[in-house]
């Protein structure tokens, strides 16, 4: 094998849970994560050159060792010590900043796809404990499917499917600054999710419970500098959402759709009226070992 391609999937929070502040500065989460069909798409092939060559569709994007596939090549390269040089092209889908971990599901295909490729034999468990010194998301995107995820989000637990819907995903014009949102983060201005009854709903399949019961303790906070994120939240749910919230520290807002024809209307007005440029209708990607 010379090259491989890959698919780097988004996910969504289904709740978000800030449970307090850790002496090493991170917050200790509890949260119900989920991989979505929107991705990126990367080839990696094998060169002579014995370095790694990333290029992108994106001129916006760092092409060099600030970007997380280089980091994660390089980790590898580092472990395993193989000379093989790697070339790396992304073709970008994912909105950046966005809370859905774009950056670090590229990542974490990227340690998939070099294991792969060059055969290091690495476990899956063993890419996701590489894939934590690179990013807190990263070992999910490894993992991926629906997870609750405990500490900073390493500590992974696979659940049952989630039901079969359709996600809206509308990302608003503005850039939310993760360390900010969580730096004004207290226990007054956020909200605990009853993260075991949405898990219990995701058993059942029931959308109608895990709607109701989806909440983000980040959410308020981003809204309060960002009224637009109620706006989108609202205007979905006026529109057949069986319930809206914002994925991560935002800022795009997901909405789960029983109905494509429904979720594309909704998707449409939030366009029209939020003069949005980056709004997708996808579904949910479960993994085929999940219960």
């Amino acid at each position: 094998m010379h090259h491989i391609s890959l698919t780097a999937r988004a996910k969504i929070n289904i709740t978000l849970d800030v449970i307090g502040k850790r002496e090493d500065g991170y917050h200790d989460l509890k949260m119900i994560m989920q991989t979505v069909n929107l991705c990126d798409n990367i080839f990696i092939k094998k060169t002579d050159t014995g370095i790694t060559e990333l290029v992108g569709n994106k001129k916006f994007l760092p092409m060099d060792e600030k970007n997380l596939m280089y980091m994660a090549a390089e980790k590898l390269r580092s472990i395993y010590g193989f000379k093989d040089g790697l070339y790396i092209e992304l073709k970008k889908n994912i909105p950046v900043s966005a809370g859905l971990a774009g950056g670090s599901s590229d990542a974490a295909a990227t340690l998939v796809g070099v294991n792969r490729l060059l055969q290091l034999n690495a476990t899956k468990q063993q890419l996701m404990d590489i894939g934590k010194t690179i990013g807190a998301d990263v070992p999910f995107c490894v993992f991926r499917g629906c997870a609750l995820a405990e500490g900073i989000g390493e500590k992974l637990t696979r659940l049952h499917p989630f039901p079969k819907c359709f996600i809206v995903l509308i990302k608003p014009r503005i850039s939310v600054s993760t360390a900010e949102i969580f730096n004004s983060l207290t226990e007054n201005n956020r909200i605990h999710p009853d993260t075991e009854s949405v898990i219990s709903a995701i058993k059942e399949g029931d959308l109608v419970k895990i709607s109701a019961g989806m909440k983000n303790s980040l959410e308020q906070v981003t809204i309060a500098k960002y009224p637009v994120i109620e706006d989108i939240k609202s205007l979905l749910c006026e529109n057949g959402a069986l319930g809206a919230m914002m994925s991560g520290s935002g800022p795009t807002v997901f909405a789960i759709f029983n109905e494509y024809e429904t979720g594309l209307n909704a998707l449409k007005k939030a366009r029209k009226q939020f003069g949005i440029k980056e709004a997708f209708i996808t579904t949910v990607y479960n993994e085929k070992s999940e219960l």
